[in-house]
Formats: structure tokens, C-alpha cells, sequence
């Protein structure tokens, strides 16, 4: 056989010595066919190595996706807003494979809200869910009802765990907290001091997630610093400002500040107006327009940046082969990136 030929269920058909109709009806789970067949089509499909077109079949029955995105509404988080339009432009893209996709908002941290809304999709037609999750009791309940209605709901960026999410579309958070420890400690080389965590909230796993990795690395590999307790400022500037300016007049040996989220505009303008932008090592996420000026600036020394484009694409086809039933579809962890001044794209 042709090997950069396709394998059809016409190759399957022969090489069972069954019909194509008989083919079909293995493929499908369909009753009425003898075990002894359907081991003899199982069987070839594994010898052929044939993997079913299911896009066309799809188009054949005329089939329509329709998924939802859950996103909190954070209209000043520059990384959320890029979220958006990657969703948007998933939209786009999705028409030409007739697959609908719409956007939902709760409200930012609420678990109560984004329940709401996850609950909302079970009588809507939603086939799937990607959802910006905030770790709570209410959020894995309602993912659990939508797993018994049979709606897959995929975790985007933010995970929650225990629950029956399908799949956590997004980067190893602990990894990233890894990253920004050593190089907080390596910037920081033989500097004896405290180092401030600020997180949007600590019910966000992916913040806690790099809270973790952050401490392992500090507590393993560099003694000579101590963490303060996480200071939470809701991804705001406003809030995270007078959160560090207080930090950085009470503490002298304040040497380095680690972002978890957003809200790095009030970082910088901290630095800034207390004059320490270049003595304190500052890591934080996400390559925004901001954190580009702030890199080049030299008042954030990292940036530790996760691909939203990436994290739609795969979160749509993942959605689409669990409604297409390929149970053992499981995406890679988006990639980690570090960027500097000197390498920025």
C-alpha cells in the first residue's frame, strides 16, 4: 500500500474482507454486527493504522459545534483583554469547520458568579466550556453537573482541582514559580533581604500554583532571602500601589518583588516614585504592552509569558475532539517563556 496515501475505510473494508457498510457500523458502535466481525475491523483499523475523518463526517451530517468561553471581567488586564480577541478571532475561525463560539463574562474572583454562569450552559445547547476558573467548592460542583449532562468543561490559564474538568488547557504554574525564584536568586546573588509576592487573589490556582513553585526554589536554593506573606491586589494597579509603596517605606531590605498577575502598572509606579526601580529585582507575567516598556525601562528585570493564541487554539480543538468522543485527546502544557530587555520579540 501506498504509504503517503491516507488509509480509508475502504482499505479496512478489504482488508476485513467485510463491507463498507459493515465498516461503518463498527466505527459508529452500532448493533447488529457479529463479535467475531467487528474484532476482524477492529483489527485492521489497528494494523492499517486508520484514524477516522471525523471533519467529514461532520460536514456530511451537517453538524454544528457550539462552545462557550467563561471570562472574568477584568477590562484593565491586558492579558485577559488579549484572551478575548484570540476568542474572538477563534470565532472567526471556527465558521469555516461550523463551529459557534461565544464569549461569557462573571465577575472577576466571584466563584459564586462564574458557578452561575457554568450552571446557565447546561440548558443552552453549550457542547463545551472553557472556563478562566477560580478554585472553589462552587465552581467544581457546578463543572461536576455539567460533566453528568455529558459537557465537557475545559480549565483555561486558572485550574481547579479536585473536580471533572476534562482537560486544563494552560502552562505548569508551579514550573512558573520555579523560573521566577531562581531568577530572582540568581539576579540577586549574594543580597540579604525580604521579597514581596503580589497575587490577584490566592483563590486562583495558577497564582497559588506559582506562589509553591516560588517558595520551593527560595527555601531549596537561596537562604539568604525571605518571602512576606502574599499580598493580594485583585489585578488592579490602583490597589496594588499603595500595597508595595507600603512595602518599600517599612522595609529597607526589601531586594525583590514578585507578580503573579496583573496589576504591575502600580508595581512600577511604586519603584518609581520611591526611587528604587534598579535596587529591587522585579519578575512578573504575561509580555503586555506595559511589561515591554517595563523591561526596556529596566523597572521589571523578567517577564515569564504564557501564549494566548496557543491556549485558544488548542482549548477549541480540544473542546471538538471530546464532542467528537476522541476521549484520549490530551493537549501538551503550554509552553514558558522568559523574556528580558534583550530578547524581546
Amino acid at each position: 500500500m501506498d504509504l503517503d496515501r491516507r488509509v480509508t475505510a475502504g482499505d479496512v473494508a478489504a482488508a476485513a474482507g467485510v463491507s463498507l457498510a459493515t465498516v461503518d457500523r463498527v466505527l459508529n458502535s452500532r448493533p447488529g454486527v457479529r463479535a467475531v466481525t467487528v474484532k476482524a475491523v477492529q483489527d485492521a483499523v489497528e494494523r492499517l493504522g486508520f484514524r477516522k475523518d471525523v471533519f467529514a463526517a461532520n460536514l456530511a451530517r451537517s453538524r454544528q459545534y457550539r462552545f462557550r468561553f467563561l471570562l472574568p471581567h477584568l477590562p484593565q488586564n491586558s492579558f485577559m483583554q488579549s484572551v478575548r480577541r484570540e476568542v474572538d478571532m477563534g470565532a472567526l475561525r471556527g465558521l469555516d469547520e461550523r463551529i459557534a463560539i461565544s464569549i461569557g463574562e462573571y465577575a472577576a474572583f466571584d466563584p459564586v458568579d462564574l458557578a452561575r454562569c457554568l450552571i446557565a450552559c447546561r440548558h443552552d445547547g453549550t457542547m463545551g466550556v472553557a472556563a478562566v476558573a477560580v478554585d472553589a467548592p462552587e465552581v467544581r460542583d457546578a463543572i461536576a453537573r455539567l460533566a453528568a449532562d455529558g459537557i465537557a468543561v475545559l480549565t483555561l490559564v486558572s485550574d481547579v482541582t479536585p473536580s471533572r474538568r476534562a482537560r486544563f488547557i494552560g502552562p505548569d504554574n508551579v514550573a512558573a514559580g520555579r523560573v521566577a525564584g531562581t531568577l530572582l536568586g540568581r539576579f540577586l546573588g549574594p543580597r540579604e533581604g525580604h521579597v514581596l509576592t503580589v497575587a490577584g487573589r490566592m483563590t486562583l490556582r495558577d497564582h497559588a500554583e506559582r506562589r509553591l513553585g516560588l517558595a520551593q526554589v527560595i527555601e531549596r536554593d537561596f537562604p539568604n532571602l525571605s518571602l512576606l506573606p502574599v499580598a493580594e491586589g485583585l489585578d488592579d494597579g490602583a490597589v496594588t500601589e499603595p500595597i508595595v509603596a507600603k512595602a518599600l517605606r517599612e522595609m529597607p531590605d526589601l531586594v525583590g518583588i514578585y507578580s503573579l498577575g496583573a496589576g504591575n502598572r502600580g508595581i512600577a509606579a511604586a519603584l518609581e516614585a520611591a526611587g528604587r526601580s534598579r535596587t529591587v529585582v522585579t519578575i512578573g507575567h504575561e509580555l503586555t504592552p506595559f511589561m515591554r516598556e517595563a523591561l526596556l525601562s529596566g523597572t521589571f528585570d523578567a517577564a515569564i509569558n504564557q501564549d494566548p493564541s496557543d491556549e485558544v487554539r488548542r482549548a477549541v480543538r480540544t473542546l471538538k475532539a471530546l464532542a467528537d468522543g476522541c476521549d484520549d485527546f490530551h493537549p501538551d502544557p503550554i509552553r514558558i517563556d522568559i523574556y528580558l530587555k534583550d530578547n524581546l520579540p
